[in-house]
């Protein structure tokens, strides 16, 4: 553990990929504190295995009086912000939280961090903001080209803490993952949700034929990627963090037809989304180059997930969402 940076704040502590980090974190000897505004795809039963050894603020980021006397009251030595609204389908419907949570939510703590001379922010971003690719990878200095209103609204935060950086000397650093997968994830993504239909004898829908191209991560490998560059990243700089595992959803979706003896035919093509990137490859050799490399392969990762999400189905049917019609 790198001196000097023993205290976490971790925003959307109770997300999926947040809570992953938020138990890794506890689990390494680090004094967490979690911020989460409980939103529908937010749950505290992700947290029990450490229970009691955080603490917790149920608050929204956006919040401005709320988050400086979080900061004030606990001093953090760095946060790692992983709060935000994360579904490119539900800001195609409504781009308006996304426009809140995603760039004032992290304005908010952006300011608060720097009010209070944090010594380390971690924005965590996504792939999402660098458009697609039909060829090659992103590396860190490629430019940015959203092409949905989620992704949009994480590269303005990107920007906007680049700003902070070149501006203020702000300390930050921000983190690019691909699409990460694994226990806990919320059944409006890809894998949880077709798992959720296919264990119902229900169909699969795929957009258009099922082609486009995701970097699949597992997200433990990807908490761990994000640790190595708090104690290891240099300030200043922007991670790739990929798996160089690239699958096509219907390569995805027939990995977990079969791992769960479902034919094929499971899978139903729809009418595509609007605006839907094609591929998105990362190069990570800066990240590779600390020390780290994803060790969990796809197929493995897949048939942990699918055994997690059987042995957890009422987890998953309690939290699926029929207000939105998903699709993949």
């Amino acid at each position: 553990m790198r001196k000097g940076l023993r205290r976490l704040l971790i925003t959307g502590g109770a997300g999926f990929m947040g809570s992953e980090c938020v138990r890794v974190a506890v689990k390494k000897g680090y004094r967490v504190v979690v911020i989460d505004k409980l939103t529908y795809a937010a749950d505290l039963e992700r947290l029990e295995e450490v229970k009691g050894r955080y603490r917790f603020y149920k608050e929204d980021i956006c919040d401005k009086k709320a988050v400086e006397k979080i900061v004030r009251r606990e001093r953090p030595q760095a946060i790692l912000h992983f709060a935000a609204e994360t579904h490119v389908d539900r800001s195609i419907v409504n781009a308006d939280p996304f426009l809140g949570t995603n760039i004032k939510g992290t304005k908010v703590l952006i300011d608060a961090a720097k009010k209070f001379r944090i010594p380390r922010f971690m924005q965590i971003s996504t792939d999402e903001v660098y458009g697609d690719i039909k060829k090659g990878s992103f590396s860190e200095d490629a430019p940015l080209k959203p092409n949905s209103p989620y992704a949009a609204s994480k590269a303005a935060a990107d920007l906007l803490v680049k700003a902070y950086m070149r501006t203020y000397s702000f300390p930050a650093l921000i983190v690019r993952p691909s699409n990460n997968y694994g226990p806990w994830q919320y059944p409006e993504k890809l894998i949880p949700l077709a798992i959720l239909r296919a264990s119902n004898n229900e169909k699969i829908p795929l957009y258009a034929k099922g082609k486009n191209a995701r970097e699949w991560l597992f997200v433990s490998d990807c908490v761990k990627a994000i640790l190595l560059i708090l104690e290891k990243g240099k300030t200043g700089e922007v991670y790739n963090v990929g798996s160089g595992q690239e699958r096509k959803n219907i390569e995805v979706a027939k990995a977990i037809l079969k791992n769960l003896s479902r034919p094929k035919s499971s899978i139903k093509f729809v009418k595509d989304r609007p605006g839907h990137d094609l591929r998105y490859s990362l190069d990570s050799n800066k990240l590779k180059r600390l020390g780290w490399k994803a060790k969990i392969k796809f197929r493995e990762g897949i048939k942990r997930t699918v055994e997690w999400y059987g042995l957890h189905k009422s987890w998953l049917e309690k939290h699926q969402h029929k207000k939105l019609s998903i699709k993949f």
